[in-house]
C-alpha cells in the first residue's frame, strides 16, 4: 500500500510538471469564469475545445456556483488536457474571477469569454494567422453577433476592413471604442496585463479596465476575420444595472474625458451622466466641455448641467406615462 501511494503521488508529480512545460510553451491563454452557468456551460467550453487552433491554455475560474458548474468544469478537465480548473471558495464576482485567471495565465497572449457565450470554432487560428504576420500587434479585436432572443434584435458589430490604430486617442474616438469596450473579443498580450487588473466591487469592469490597457498598447487593430457570439443575459449587469452600476460606468469614462474627447463621446458620456442622475438623484460633477453636437450638449452649454437633469427627467416621466 505505502508503494501504491508512492506510485500515484510519484506519477500526479509527473503529470503536473508535464502539464506545467505544456502550459509554459502555449499561445494562448483563454481565461473562462464560471458561475451558476450549467446550461450554457458545454455549448461555450465545446466552441473553445473544438477551436481548429489547439496551441491554448483554458483556465476555467469556478467562483463558488452552487447549481453543479463545478461538476461540468471537472468532467471538461478529464476531458482535455489544456483545461485548468481553479476555484474560489466564496463568490468573489467577476473581476476577481478574471484575475485570478490572469494570474495563472502562460500564453503569450490572453482572451477572455463569457461562460454563457461561443466563439466561432475557426476564430482562433484566423486571428493567429494574423498575429504570427503582425508580431508587433499588442491587442486585435474581431466581430461579435449579438443574440438577444428576438430575430429583429440581432445585431453583428463589424470591422468592414482590417485596420492599425498607434495610438490610444485614435481608436478610443475615431474607431469609437467607448462603444465596444467588451473584454472578450479581443485577443491582449498578457504583458499588457503587468500591474493591471478588473477592479472589484465595481459593474461595468471593462470600461474601468480597457482604456488603461489601450494606453500601454503600441499597436492595437481591428478584423472582419472571426466571430464571437453574445448571448444577451436577462439576468446580466446591463440589464439590471441600477444607479451605483450606472454611476461605476460614468467614473470610469470621467476618467478618460481629461484625457481624450470629442464632441460624439462627449455627447455619449452626457447621457451616461443624465441616465446616473435620473437613477440616484445625485448630480454627478459633469464638466462643462467646447462641444455643442446634439440638442443635450447645446442645451447643457446654455442652460447648465442641473438644469438639464431636471428637463431630462421630466421628460422621460411623461414618455413613460404616455406609453
Amino acid at each position: 500500500m505505502l508503494f501504491h501511494n508512492y506510485y500515484v503521488s510519484l506519477k500526479r508529480i509527473r503529470n503536473r510538471n508535464h502539464l506545467i512545460l505544456i502550459f509554459a510553451n502555449m499561445k494562448l491563454s483563454v481565461i473562462i469564469p464560471v458561475y451558476n452557468v450549467a446550461d450554457t456551460l458545454d455549448r461555450c467550453l465545446r466552441s473553445i475545445s473544438e477551436q481548429s487552433f489547439r496551441d491554448m491554455q483554458i483556465i476555467l475560474v469556478n467562483d463558488a456556483s452552487t447549481d453543479g458548474s463545478d461538476e461540468i468544469c471537472e468532467r471538461w478537465r478529464n476531458d482535455d488536457h489544456r483545461i485548468q480548473v481553479i476555484s474560489h471558495k466564496v463568490n468573489l464576482g467577476l473581476s476577481e474571477a478574471r484575475n485570478s485567471g490572469i494570474s495563472k495565465a502562460k500564453g503569450e497572449y490572453i482572451t477572455f469569454v463569457d461562460s454563457d457565450d461561443e466563439v466561432e470554432r475557426s476564430t482562433y487560428k484566423k486571428l493567429f494567422d494574423i498575429l504570427n504576420v503582425h508580431p508587433d500587434y499588442d491587442i486585435l479585436e474581431y466581430p461579435v453577433y449579438e443574440h438577444y432572443g428576438n430575430l429583429k434584435r440581432q445585431h453583428k458589430l463589424t470591422f468592414g476592413i482590417d485596420k492599425e490604430y498607434t495610438d490610444f486617442s485614435s481608436y478610443w474616438l475615431h474607431g469609437k471604442a467607448y462603444e465596444h469596450t467588451y473584454a472578450w473579443n479581443k485577443i491582449y498580450r498578457k504583458s499588457l496585463f503587468n500591474g493591471v487588473r478588473y477592479p472589484a466591487n465595481k459593474k461595468f469592469e471593462d470600461a474601468h479596465t480597457l482604456p488603461l490597457i489601450l494606453q500601454k498598447a503600441n499597436i492595437i487593430a481591428t478584423t472582419s476575420v472571426g466571430l464571437y457570439y453574445y448571448y444577451d443575459n436577462p439576468k446580466g449587469i446591463t440589464r439590471n444595472a441600477d444607479g451605483k452600476d450606472i454611476s461605476d460606468l460614468l467614473e470610469a469614462h470621467m476618467r478618460v474625458m481629461p484625457e481624450v474627447c470629442d464632441a460624439d463621446y462627449y455627447a455619449k458620456v452626457l447621457n451616461i451622466a443624465l441616465t446616473a442622475h435620473e437613477c440616484t438623484g445625485k448630480y454627478p460633477d459633469f464638466p462643462k466641455m467646447p462641444y455643442n453636437k446634439g440638442i443635450k450638449p447645446k442645451l447643457n452649454k446654455i442652460i447648465g448641467f442641473k438644469t438639464l437633469c431636471l428637463i431630462n427627467k421630466y421628460l422621460h416621466k411623461i414618455y413613460r406615462r404616455d406609453r
